[in-house]
């Protein structure tokens, strides 16, 4: 079984200059309608309750996440570990029910305070 550093690596030899050429131009405009198509095909695998289409179709939609990434890297702005640090950070921060002394009971609550602090956190951005 493949592990993520193996993908990663997988993803920056399909970007390299002896990659594949569909990679190589791939841009983040270009991969817009990919990960809508993807995402759509999501949506249609558990609308259809195909869990094996739905593990391949996630995988499509890693495979979008690590392309963009790449690019990302490659252009000097983030990478794939700034992506997994940021959502490790912001899943901590916004369950505070489960990682910090607040209490949720319900599902209800449990959003609540999702949304607190995601509206606390954009009124503090600049």
């Amino acid at each position: 079984m493949y592990t993520f550093d193996e993908l990663i690596h997988i993803i920056e030899k399909l970007r390299s200059d002896h990659g594949c050429p569909w990679d190589r131009a791939q841009t983040y405009e270009s991969l817009k309608q990919c990960l809508a198509d993807e995402t759509r095909e999501v949506f249609e695998a558990v609308d259809n309750k195909d869990m094996e289409n739905l593990c391949e179709e996630l995988g499509d939609v890693l495979l979008l996440v690590m392309l963009n990434s790449q690019i990302a890297k490659e252009e000097g702005a983030f990478a794939i570990d700034d992506v997994i640090d940021g959502i490790c950070r912001k899943m901590i921060r916004r369950h505070p029910h489960v990682f910090g002394s607040a209490k949720a009971v319900t599902p209800e609550e449990s959003l609540a305070l999702w949304n607190a602090i995601k509206a606390q956190e954009k009124a503090e951005k600049p």
